[in-house]
């Protein structure tokens, strides 16, 4: 039953809709929504397809996140990520596989799926006519919080994400980046056993970036398991504990970060900056996985071959073709390329062109 202080405040029909429709539903245990297990989620050969006949939006995908983890869903726009989300939470029936949350079935039971999570959803949730911090406390409530925990973790929240100058103001008057962080509160002020976030730092600044990482690792310090959802290559890299690629709809493949760029140990990442204006350069031809974004040239080159790539990008600075180089040990995005390319429309990632032929 929803406490009749909540009930009053302008917008909660619509937040208490968005409890229901994006899988934040209401919690009588409170406090006690955790209990002590190791693996807490289970996905097992899940597939489903929108249509009779068509490409299955998740072919046969496989993935265990245990509790204390930060675990990442990669992949590009269209990978299948969200369709996944949906059927964890229980709004979509998958069309065959299994999803164990806590060891129960949470396709036979959706109600408890809901129950056990708690989700960031990638579109910005309307609080207007409430403020960040009444949204925040009236979610924390519908999840079965105890008043006085929630308002405390209210304020813990404001605090630490810097906050608090817009923590009475409208939302309707909020920027995207402060919306987004006041939806990422209304997800963690009574974090379920699952906490699923999809793409938690879009249009947030990068100070409060960083202080939102830090949440983000407490929530799972704390118990829960956090369910990351991105495209962000580079921001997984640096969050996550492990993490799976996902690409039309399969796992390409899942591990730790060092374990995904382990077959890219002996590479080294060379980043050009371009003078304005100037051409691309043709590149060496021992250099591999090259891509462009503007005036940003990225390939990988061989380890060995590091002391001759160097003096390579040297000339190109003398001649003032090239405002800057960098050579660097290859990272996840790079290993991202080479394992999914960087030809997919729309990708945010980079757009593949042929430098060679420059």
């Amino acid at each position: 039953m929803i406490p009749h202080s909540i009930r009053v405040l302008n917008g909660i029909d619509i937040l208490y809709g968005i409890c229901i429709l994006t899988g934040i539903a209401t919690n009588d245990a409170g406090a006690d929504i955790r209990r002590e297990t190791k693996v807490l989620l289970e996905v097992e050969g899940i597939t489903k397809r929108y249509r009779r006949g068509s490409a299955p939006a998740n072919d046969g995908v496989n993935l265990t996140v245990d509790s204390g983890q930060v675990y990442g869903l990669l992949g590009h726009n269209g990978a299948g990520k969200t369709t996944l989300v949906n059927q964890i939470v229980g709004l979509l029936k998958p069309d065959g596989g299994s999803i164990r949350i806590s060891g129960r079935d949470a396709v036979a039971d959706p109600g408890y799926a809901r129950q056990a999570c708690s989700i960031q959803p990638q579109a910005q949730v309307p609080i207007d006519g409430l403020t960040p911090r009444q949204a925040i406390e009236t979610l924390g409530r519908l999840r079965g919080g105890e008043a006085r925990l929630v308002k405390a973790r209210a304020g813990e929240l404001l605090e630490t994400l810097a906050l608090q100058e817009w923590s009475g103001s409208d939302g309707a008057r909020l920027s995207g980046g402060v919306k987004r962080l006041v939806s990422f509160c209304m997800a963690a002020v009574v974090p379920g056993r699952l906490v699923i976030l999809d793409e938690p730092t879009n249009d947030v600044d990068p100070v409060r970036r960083r202080l939102l990482w830090a949440q983000v690792r407490a929530l799972a310090d704390g118990g829960s398991a956090v369910l990351l959802v991105t495209h962000n290559v580079v921001e997984a890299e640096r969050s996550v504990d492990r993490l799976a690629i996902l690409d039309h709809g399969r796992v390409l493949t899942e591990g730790t970060p060092a374990d995904l760029k382990s077959g890219i140990a002996d590479d080294l990442r060379l980043e050009l900056v371009l003078e304005p204006g100037a051409e691309a350069p043709r590149l060496p031809e021992f250099a591999s996985s090259f891509t462009a974004t503007g005036s940003r040239i990225v390939a990988t080159v061989p380890a060995g071959l590091g002391g001759e790539t160097a003096a390579w990008a040297q000339n190109l600075r003398r001649a003032g073709r090239v405002e800057e180089y960098s050579l660097a040990p290859a990272t996840l995005e790079d290993a991202y390329v080479a394992l999914v390319g960087a030809t997919h429309k729309n990708d945010t990632i980079t757009e593949e062109i042929d430098v060679r032929a420059a």
